[in-house]
C-alpha cells in the first residue's frame, strides 16, 4: 500500500500526577468543568477541556463553531468527545461536550456542558488536533491518505471502478465508495495506488494535482467529511485564446441567490500551471452555518466528463435541484429528448462564456439518472432575474414551439414590465412534455428567481402542464394560452351550425359576470340538446382557465383576453434557426428588446405628455405612471365623461351607483364605494384584471369630487420608478437573502445605466462621475 503520514500536533500539559497542574485557577486541568466557567480565548477553553479529558480518559474534537449573522465573527464553539457521531466505525455516538459563547466583553464562557460518555473512559492519554499541519501534496499519480484512525477518512476515488454514463454533450461519472469508513482494507490496494484522487488532507494553499477534474473530487470529498456540498463557483479565462486559467468550488450556501443560501464564504480557487497541472491559490475553510459531517455529495454534483479536450476545462459541472425528499429531481425512467446531441456542448460553452461576464447568471441541466443523459437545460442572466423582482407577478410560459415543426423545443418565460412591454424572464431547451420536465423546469425557474412566486401564469391547456403548476404554484391562477383556446374551438365547433356558433362566442366574449355566463351557457346548450357534448362539457368544466369573466377577477397586467401575446424573439428564432446561428440570433433579439425597454425608459423620464382635461388626478397620474400606462388611463378618464351616473343605493358609508353609456342603455355597470375608506368597486373588474382604475370608477368620483386617487389604486409596477418598488416594500414577506440579492441586481441595473449614458461624451462622463462620488460621500456618511 502506498501512503504518505502527515505529523498529527499533539497539545502538551504540564504533568502533575494526572498530568495538568492542579494550582492553576479558571482554565486548569484540575477544575471541573460547570456552566459559568470563564475564558480568555476559545483556544484556552479547548486546552482546558483536554486537559480535563486526559484526566477523565476520553479524546476531544472540535466540533461545530456558530458564527455572528452581523459581523461573521465565531460567536461560538463546541469541543466534543471523539467518539462523538457515527461516521466512524471506532465512534458511538457519545453525546459528551461543552459549548463555549463569546461575551460582549471578549470573555468566553462555558453555557452548555454535557459530562455523560456512552463508552468505557481511561487509557486516553493524547488529544488529537484536529488540523495537521500543511504538507507537500502528493504527486497526482499516488494517494494521498493521513494515517489517524480518529478521524473519519476521506472516499477514495477509483478510476477502474467508476461506472461511465453517456450523456448528448459528454458522459457523467460519479463517486463509488472505497471501503469502510475505518482502516483502507489491503481489496483495494491496487486501486488506490491507481487513484487521482489527493484524499486524506485538508486544502492548503499550494496543494497541487495534475488536472481540474482532480481538484474537484478531492474538494467534494473533502467536503463529504467536514459536513457541506459543494458548488461550481466563477471560472476565468485567458484573455488571449480563451482558456480556462482558474476555477473556484464553493460551497452550496454560497451567495444570496435561494433562501436556502446564506452568504457562507468557504471556497476553494485552483490557478493552471504553465506545466498544465493545477495549484490552490486561494482558499477559505470557514462557514457562516452549521456542519453535518459525513453529508453525501452525490444528489448535489455530477460531473460532464472531457470532450476531449481536458474535462472540467471544456464542461462545467452541472448543479441539480433538491425538490424535496427521496431525490424527486432524479428521473425513475428513460425519457425521450428532443433536444439534439449536437445542442449541449455549444450551450454549455455559451454559458460559461456568460459566467465570466455576468456574476448573476443561472442556469442548470436536468439530468437522467437512468442513463447518464443530458436532459432539459434552464438558463437566465442577472437581468432577467431582477425583472422578476419587478414584474413577476404575471408571467407567460410561451411554448411557441409545440405548434410546428421547430428544429429545438425552446420555450421562454416572459413577464410585462411597466411599459406593457415583454420582458425576459428566463429560457429553456425542454427535453420532451412530460411531467417530470415541466415540474424540473417551473422548480428551477422559481429558485432562480428566489423564490417568488406569479400570481398568475399563462401557459398551454395540458394535463402536465396543468399538473407541474399546481405543485409548483399552488394558488396562482392558470389562465389557457389564447391560441391553443382558438385552435381546439375551430377543431371542434366545424360540425355545429352558424347560429350556436355566433351565440357562442356572445356567450364567450360579451357575459359580464361568472353568473351571467353560466346562465346564458346553460340555456345554450339546453336550447341547441348539447347535455351529452363531451367536448363542450370538458371546457365548461374547465371555465375558470379560459373564460373572461372568470379570468378579470385575477390580475394578468393587462394582457388581452381575446388576443395572443407576440412571441418574445419574433421572427430572429423559428423552427429553422440552425445551430450555428441560435446564440448570435438570440442575443441579437434580446439585446433588441432591453434597447427598446431603455428607450421607453428615456421617454418617461423626459417627454410629458399634454392633458386632455382639468382633473387633477390627470395631473397626478402623467406625474407618476409611465408614458404608455398614462395614456391608458387618460383614455378612460376621458371616456368617463360619455357615462351618466346615478345612485342606487345607500347605507351607512357604503353607496351604489348605476354607470350607464349616453345612448347605450345595455352597456352599464354597478360601482360600490366606501365613504369610510374610499374603497371602489366596479362589476368590469378592470382593476382587479389590469391594475388601473376604469372610466366608471372615475366617474363616481367625479361626481364625488375626489380629486386625487388614493394610493392603493396607483399600483408601484406602473410608475416610472417600478424598479425599486421591492425596495419600498418591505413588509411584502421576503426574507433577509432575497432582499439582499435584490438589491445587488437592482444597484448594479442601476450602475449599467451610469455607464452606459455616462460614456456617450465627456461631458456626460464628467456629470456621471461627480453624481455618483457624491452619492458615495452620503453613503460613507450614513455608514
Amino acid at each position: 500500500m502506498v501512503a504518505k503520514a502527515y505529523p498529527v500536533r499533539v497539545l502538551h500539559h504540564n504533568n502533575n500526577n494526572n498530568g495538568v497542574n492542579e494550582d492553576e485557577e479558571g482554565g486548569s486541568g484540575g477544575v471541573e468543568p460547570y456552566v459559568g466557567l470563564e475564558f480568555d480565548t476559545a483556544e484556552e477553553a479547548r486546552e482546558y477541556y483536554n486537559g480535563y479529558a486526559i484526566r477523565t480518559g476520553f479524546k476531544v474534537r472540535t466540533g461545530q463553531l456558530y458564527r455572528s449573522r452581523t459581523d461573521g465573527t465565531v460567536s461560538s464553539r463546541r469541543f466534543v468527545c471523539s467518539k462523538e457521531g457515527f461516521q466512524l466505525n471506532s465512534r458511538t455516538g457519545c453525546t459528551a461536550f461543552i459549548r463555549v459563547q463569546r461575551r460582549d466583553t471578549g470573555k468566553w464562557v462555558l453555557d452548555q456542558i454535557q459530562k455523560e460518555h456512552n463508552h468505557e473512559l481511561g487509557g486516553e492519554t493524547q488529544v488529537e488536533e484536529t488540523t495537521p499541519r500543511p504538507s507537500r501534496a502528493p504527486a497526482p499519480t499516488k494517494l494521498g491518505v493521513t494515517v489517524n484512525p480518529h478521524r473519519p477518512k476521506m472516499k477514495v476515488v477509483d478510476e477502474s471502478d467508476r461506472e461511465p454514463r453517456s450523456c448528448p454533450g459528454g458522459g457523467f461519472k460519479r463517486f463509488k465508495g472505497g471501503g469502510s469508513e475505518g482502516e483502507v482494507s489491503d481489496d483495494h490496494h491496487h486501486q488506490m495506488q491507481q487513484s487521482k484522487a489527493v484524499t486524506g488532507t485538508e486544502p492548503y494553499a499550494g496543494l497541487e494535482f495534475g488536472s481540474a477534474n482532480e481538484a474537484c473530487q478531492f474538494y467534494q470529498a473533502y467536503a463529504e467529511v467536514v459536513g457541506f456540498r459543494v458548488r461550481i463557483g466563477q471560472l476565468f479565462r485567458s484573455k488571449v485564446d480563451g482558456s480556462i486559467t482558474s476555477r473556484r468550488f464553493v460551497c452550496s450556501r454560497e451567495g444570496f441567490q435561494h433562501p436556502s443560501r446564506m452568504g457562507c464564504g468557504a471556497y476553494m480557487r485552483i490557478k493552471r500551471q504553465d506545466s498544465g497541472g493545477w495549484i490552490v491559490d486561494r482558499l477559505n475553510k470557514d462557514h457562516n452555518h452549521d456542519l453535518e459531517p459525513g453529508k453525501k455529495n452525490d444528489a448535489g454534483m455530477k460531473k460532464i466528463t472531457d470532450d476531449g479536450t481536458g474535462g472540467l476545462d471544456s464542461v462545467d459541472l452541472i448543479e441539480l435541484n433538491d425538490f424535496g425528499n427521496n431525490n424527486n429531481n432524479h428521473i425513475k425512467k428513460t425519457r425521450e429528448n428532443r433536444i439534439g446531441e449536437e445542442w449541449y456542448p455549444l450551450l454549455l460553452d455559451y454559458f460559461q462564456s456568460r459566467q465570466t461576464e455576468d456574476m448573476g447568471f443561472f442556469y442548470a441541466v436536468e439530468l437522467d439518472v437512468s442513463n447518464g443523459s443530458c436532459m432539459s437545460i434552464f438558463w437566465a442572466d442577472s437581468r432577467a432575474r431582477f425583472a422578476c423582482s419587478q414584474f413577476g407577478d404575471t408571467v407567460v410560459f410561451d411554448t411557441s414551439y409545440r405548434k410546428g415543426n421547430y428544429a429545438v423545443p425552446f420555450a421562454t418565460v416572459i413577464g410585462f414590465n411597466h411599459h406593457r412591454q415583454p420582458v425576459l424572464l428566463g429560457c429553456a431547451m425542454v427535453a420532451d412534455e412530460s411531467k417530470e420536465a415541466f415540474l424540473w423546469l417551473f422548480q428551477t425557474w422559481l429558485r432562480a428567481m428566489s423564490g417568488r412566486r406569479p400570481r398568475s401564469i399563462v401557459a398551454d391547456q395540458d394535463l402536465h402542464i396543468q399538473q407541474a403548476l399546481v405543485q409548483v404554484f399552488p394558488g396562482a391562477h392558470h389562465r389557457y394560452s389564447a391560441w391553443q383556446v382558438r385552435e381546439k374551438e375551430q377543431e371542434n365547433l366545424r360540425p355545429f351550425p352558424s347560429e350556436f356558433k355566433y351565440e357562442y362566442e356572445k356567450c364567450i366574449y360579451q357575459t359580464q359576470t361568472t353568473v351571467e355566463f353560466d346562465s346564458v351557457w346553460s340555456a345554450l346548450i339546453n336550447k341547441y340538446g348539447l347535455r351529452d357534448d363531451i367536448w363542450l362539457r370538458e371546457i365548461y368544466e374547465q371555465r375558470e382557465n379560459w373564460v373572461p369573466a372568470y379570468l378579470r377577477a385575477s390580475f394578468f397586467a393587462g394582457i388581452p383576453i381575446n388576443g395572443t401575446t407576440e412571441s418574445f424573439f419574433g421572427a430572429s428564432l423559428d423552427a429553422l434557426t440552425p445551430l450555428r446561428e441560435f446564440i448570435s440570433r438570440y442575443e441579437q433579439a434580446l439585446e433588441q428588446r432591453r434597447e427598446e425597454e431603455r428607450k421607453e425608459d428615456f421617454n418617461s423620464y423626459n417627454l410629458q405628455p399634454f392633458l386632455q382635461t382639468k382633473e387633477p388626478v390627470e395631473e397626478q397620474c402623467r406625474r407618476l405612471y409611465t408614458l404608455t400606462v398614462f395614456r391608458i388611463f387618460q383614455s378612460e378618464l376621458v371616456q368617463s365623461y360619455n357615462y351618466l351616473c346615478l345612485k342606487t343605493y345607500e347605507e351607512g358609508a357604503i353607496s351604489r351607483f348605476l354607470v350607464r353609456k349616453c345612448g347605450n342603455e345595455s352597456e352599464k355597470h354597478a360601482v360600490t364605494f366606501s365613504a369610510s375608506n374610499l374603497n371602489s368597486s366596479c362589476s368590469c373588474q378592470m382593476f382587479e384584471h389590469e391594475g388601473l382604475l376604469c372610466r366608471h370608477i372615475l366617474k363616481v368620483f367625479n361626481l364625488l369630487d375626489i380629486r386625487e386617487l388614493p394610493s392603493r389604486y396607483i399600483l408601484h409596477r406602473w410608475t416610472k420608478n417600478a424598479e425599486f418598488g421591492f425596495v419600498r416594500d418591505m413588509e411584502s414577506g421576503v426574507s433577509a437573502q432575497d432582499l439582499k440579492a435584490l438589491m445587488v441586481w437592482s444597484l448594479r441595473e442601476a450602475a449599467s445605466k451610469y455607464i452606459e449614458f455616462g460614456t456617450s461624451s465627456l461631458e456626460k462622463y464628467k456629470l456621471a462621475y461627480e453624481i455618483m462620488r457624491e452619492g458615495g460621500k452620503k453613503l460613507c456618511w450614513q455608514r
